[in-house]
């Protein structure tokens, strides 16, 4: 198979679910689509029937790193300083708490892991870092399937997005500084330290969403701006993966910065969000395929992974409801509404899985995977659970 016919029939593939499947199943049944999409991937791709064999995995990086970009300009997009100036600070304190604690519980235990299977502290520290950014990330989708079902706008609603944002954020962000400590020093003729580093990773974001706003200013003709989006996007995530810096991190400043300096950001959103899930499906079956098994101890790393971050996630968040005065609103058990993996996860570990000198890459691809597939499926019907109970 061809790698532009298998792309072909992947964009097709995920454009019929998004468009046709997605909306009913998930209507009906409260399940969450995307996730098969990840096995599918692993079955078609080169550890099991080869379909999608390495060259075309390969020869397809460029629409990944576009997949990635688009992702991250639609997490930025979420922060609309107008909007956020509305929330109370309570409900940023609860989610930056919870955040926190599940990066500090899960990066610890993986870390102990990692020091007694691996002996060496450094590779330890960086594989407990990596698997704890990971574990912040939470899948919102579940979230605004029921939201959206159900029309619920509860403080507990309310509390679940924009966890779900700030969880994105804290998540790309950790993993973003992770790369720029490691970062190899390119053939210049100075290193740069990492702070300068992260400096680089912020400056691609806010150089590329000034640059189009300056030229395309208030633009609202949705052709236009898809196409102008994509060249954007592609500009911003390219550089960044050049650059070995984050890909994600970069395109949510893009997007803060695009959402914030035009007249009438719905119609950004808008145009973004309409195709948001094709690209996700896609992502997610690339992905599978990207995955290899690892030559190292993984079994433990990645069950205590999923176990961890389980136990972080509800006991995190009744600890940040409980020190912020909110746990009779939220309930002793709303973090669980919060164990959906997606997106985020999925391309976290695809950027670590590319990265140059990366420790056990294969076992934090792995730890993400199994996440998402034992979460993902059933992320809105434990929201709806929780929406119930409180």
């Amino acid at each position: 198979m061809t790698a532009s016919l298998a792309l072909l029939l992947a964009v097709a593939a995920a454009y019929l679910a998004a468009h046709v499947f997605f909306d009913w199943l998930g209507r009906r049944y409260l399940i969450v689509s995307g996730a098969e999409y990840l096995v599918l991937g692993v079955l078609l791709g080169p550890q099991l029937s080869d379909i999608l064999d390495a060259r075309i995995v390969d020869s397809l990086a460029p629409i990944l790193t576009l997949a990635l970009g688009w992702i991250g300009t639609v997490i930025g997009m979420q922060f609309e300083l107008r909007k956020l100036l509305a929330i109370p600070a309570r409900t940023f304190r609860i989610a930056f708490a919870e955040s926190a604690l599940t990066f500090a519980t899960v990066g610890g235990l993986e870390f102990l892991a990692g020091r007694w299977l691996f002996v060496s502290t450094d590779i330890a520290l960086v594989l407990g870092a990596v698997l704890g950014a990971i574990a912040v990330a939470s899948s919102g989708m579940g979230v605004s399937l029921v939201a959206d079902v159900f029309e619920a706008d509860t403080p507990i609603m309310r509390q679940l997005h924009v966890s779900t944002q700030i969880n994105a954020l804290v998540a790309i962000a950790i993993f973003a500084v992770i790369l720029c400590v490691r970062h190899q020093p390119l053939p210049t003729s100075r290193p740069l330290t990492t702070t300068e580093w992260v400096a680089v990773s912020i400056a691609i974001g806010v150089v590329g969403g000034t640059l189009f706003h300056v030229f395309l200013g208030d633009v609202y003709d949705s052709d236009r701006l898809f196409v102008s989006l994509v060249g954007g996007i592609v500009m911003v995530s390219g550089a960044a993966m050049y650059l070995r810096l984050s890909p994600l991190f970069s395109a949510v400043m893009f997007g803060m910065i695009l959402v914030n300096t035009t007249n009438r950001p719905e119609v950004l959103i808008d145009t973004v969000t309409r195709v948001e899930r094709p690209f996700y499906f896609v992502l997610m079956l690339f992905g599978g395929a990207n995955w290899r098994p690892s030559g190292q101890a993984w079994l433990l790393p990645v069950l205590l992974f999923v176990v961890a971050r389980t136990a972080a996630k509800i006991g995190g968040s009744r600890l940040a409801a409980r020190a912020n005065g909110a746990l009779p609103e939220l309930g002793d058990k709303w973090g669980a509404a919060l164990l959906g993996q997606g997106r985020v996860a999925v391309a976290i570990g695809l950027t670590y899985l590319h990265q140059e000198n990366s420790f056990f890459p294969n076992i934090v691809f792995t730890a993400a995977i199994a996440s998402i597939v034992l979460t993902e499926f059933l992320s809105a019907r434990a929201t709806r659970a929780v929406v119930a109970v409180s």
